[in-house]
């Protein structure tokens, strides 16, 4: 007796574990995709951010006057930040590209002052350039803009081609989980299947009889979540040793949020994978039961 009580703990044990490590494989794979779409948005971001363009100013402009209209370019909700560039800066960094120095050859220095202007990344793109740039050329100080218009719409069809690419794996993914999570439970539910016609045959409500089939796998959910962000945690531990600069946009916000995420999807999908489960052996009959 003693024998087959302790067979019966360890094979519970075993049904268990496997289940909760099935789980926390899928929702790795979940929290890795909704991981590298969040990494991804920030890096587009960044990427956007640091397009600059420059706004080339009118020749002997005062220094109070250019003061006067940086100050007023930080001043605009679209710009994040701006850089002052002298004609002197300018011709040393000209320079530095040609080994040269222009006045030497000519005589003069043919280069014009200019500010330097990066934009908030919502900003960074055609439609919004366009509006900027019939304002900034409005300022009388302004000669002209300096911009890069067909790489600025490269980077963002390209954003939005891998943001729409990843919403798509992920949707796949989803479903992909949703299906093996619910396989896994329907294999722990089985066993059971004579022991939910015995609890219907004595009356009990369809609800009595799932909850503790739901406890149960919410959870192996919650523990399957917390192996899952303990294996997240232990791949972005590697990548920051393999990969420095790939770290770096990573911040703690974006980093709770798929913890939470992942520890949410591990307890819904158990949830719902088991209410089916045992809703489906509920309609059977206990003819049908011998033949599943």
């Amino acid at each position: 007796m003693a024998d087959n009580k302790k067979i019966s703990s360890v094979s519970f044990f075993n049904s268990r574990l496997t289940s909760v490590i099935s789980i926390a494989l899928v929702l790795f794979l979940l929290g890795l995709v909704f991981l590298i779409g969040l990494l991804g948005n920030k890096l587009s971001e960044y990427v956007k951010e640091n397009l600059s363009f420059s706004i080339v100013l009118k020749d002997n402009q005062k220094e109070a006057d250019i003061k006067r209209i940086q100050r007023t370019l930080d001043a605009q909700p679209f710009i994040k930040s701006t850089h002052y560039i002298s004609k002197d800066q300018a011709a040393r960094e000209l320079e530095e590209e040609i080994g040269e120095n222009p006045e030497t050859f000519l005589g003069f220095n043919p280069l014009q002052a200019s500010i330097e202007v990066k934009l908030h990344s919502q900003y960074a793109n055609a439609d919004s350039l366009s509006v900027i740039e019939k304002k900034i050329k409005s300022y009388t100080s302004v000669s002209e803009l300096l911009y890069r218009k067909d790489m600025m719409e490269m980077v963002n069809k390209n954003i939005k081609k891998v943001g729409l690419v990843l919403l798509g794996l992920a949707i796949v993914l989803m479903t992909i989980s949703f299906v093996l999570i619910s396989n896994t439970i329907r294999l722990l539910i089985y066993s059971k299947r004579f022991l939910i016609h015995t609890m219907k045959l004595v009356g009990a409500t369809p609800g009595f009889i799932r909850a503790p089939f739901i406890r149960y796998n919410m959870l192996s959910g919650v523990f399957a979540a917390f192996l899952a962000i303990l294996m997240l945690t232990s791949a972005l531990y590697y990548l920051q040793g393999e990969l420095s600069g790939f770290i770096q946009i990573l911040d703690m916000p974006t980093l709770l949020t798929v913890y939470v995420v992942v520890l949410v999807l591990g307890i819904l999908l158990s949830v719902f994978a088991t209410i089916i489960s045992v809703n489906k052996y509920l309609r059977l009959g206990i003819d049908k039961m011998y033949y599943i």
